[in-house]
């Protein structure tokens, strides 16, 4: 495979791909690469990578968002980054395409804010099992939405999304979901407790809807409930003689959790639906 250099004669690999590169191409698109000239004035790199392979602004500018170009070794994703003399590298697999709008599935820690679950995301926390096509671009990680917010005492899976359908799905849908929470509880519950948790409790003044309440292990209670309310399961243990010690949120719909690291996050992947 051959790397595209724009200036200068060295090749270092993309981060973002497990790419080798093990060689120099001299054209691009049939046309021969011209010399960089002598730079005195730093200017856009998108102008610059106009002028070295005769791409419009608007190609330069997806190939630089969309993480395929380097400058002195560095994946920069910026059009705006300025640049003098530094060696450019195009990847050879380069595409001009908008980058993708995605969903992430984040492992919350206990104890965290949603703000602070959001400073989570990047690509040193990306779960090693995580082997999808996507790589991580700075523009997955902004104006991006938290959907169905755990409380900060809680962990588990938390979803953030740039995606219209799950958007929607989360949002104006949220109450036809189904999620579902692992409880660790301590304490000896009152007679008919497990019935009552299942149906005939209140919160906040409203009945609490009909939800499937069972013993996971002598500590552990599961919860399957739509649309739980901040401090709902906790009141619901503690109407029934059980303190909560602590939460943790293992699917919403079809879309499970499971194996992934405290702390990490995954890509939603094409064909995985909550």
């Amino acid at each position: 495979m051959l790397a595209m250099l724009l200036c200068g004669d060295q090749s270092p690999a993309r981060w973002r791909l497990p790419v080798r590169l093990c060689g120099l191409a001299s054209e691009y698109n049939g046309r021969p690469i011209p010399s960089a000239p002598i730079m005195t004035d730093p200017i856009r790199l998108s102008k610059r990578l106009v002028e070295l392979i005769h791409c419009s602004r608007r190609e330069a500018e997806l190939y630089i968002e969309g993480g395929w170009v380097s400058v002195a070794g560095q994946i920069v994703e910026e059009p705006q980054f300025k640049v003098g003399s530094e060696e450019i590298l195009l990847h050879p697999d380069a595409v001009a395409a908008p980058v993708e709008p995605v969903t992430l599935l984040l492992h919350k820690p206990a104890g965290e804010s949603l703000a602070q679950a959001l400073q989570r995301l990047g690509p040193a926390t990306r779960a090693e099992s995580d082997h999808g096509p996507q790589h991580p671009l700075r523009r997955h990680f902004e104006r991006i939405t938290a959907l169905l917010p755990l409380e900060p005492a809680a962990s588990g899976l938390q979803v953030f999304s740039q995606q219209r359908g799950v958007l929607r799905k989360l949002g104006e849908e949220a109450g036809l979901l189904e999620q579902e929470f692992i409880a660790e509880v301590a304490g000896q519950p009152a007679e008919g407790g497990l019935q009552l948790l299942n149906h005939g409790l209140d919160y906040q003044g409203r009945p609490v809807p009909p939800c499937k309440v069972s013993w996971q292990s002598e500590h552990h209670l599961r919860f399957a409930l739509k649309a739980p309310k901040d401090g709902q399961i906790e009141h619901m243990c503690r109407s029934v003689g059980l303190e909560l010690l602590g939460l943790r949120r293992i699917r919403i719909g079809r879309l499970a959790m499971a194996k992934l690291p405290v702390g990490h996050w995954r890509y939603l992947g094409e064909r995985e639906r909550f």
